[in-house]
């Protein structure tokens, strides 16, 4: 299975939020936490829904809270594709 990246999570943040912080979005930024970037809990939450529909992997709540910054959600995908949580 292929891993999730950053222009994956910048599609769904995208989507999910409406909110233009997901363009400016790299590398160097991805450790920034999402309410910096102008997401709130709700839009964290849709973001994990869509990440849940789009990659077929299972959020549960401890996870969905550990997504404070694009690079944790990475992070927290990547170990669910690998079998790892």
């Amino acid at each position: 299975m292929r891993a999730f990246t950053l222009d994956d999570l910048k599609g769904i943040m995208q989507r999910a939020g409406g909110i233009d912080g997901a363009s400016e979005l790299d590398v160097e930024s991805a450790d920034t936490s999402f309410y910096d970037l102008g997401y709130d809990s709700l839009a964290v939450l849709e973001i994990a829904a869509r990440i849940q529909e789009d990659f077929t992997v299972r959020l549960s709540d401890d996870m969905v809270e550990r997504l404070a910054s694009p690079s944790d959600a990475i992070s927290v995908v990547n170990e669910l594709l690998a079998g790892g949580a």
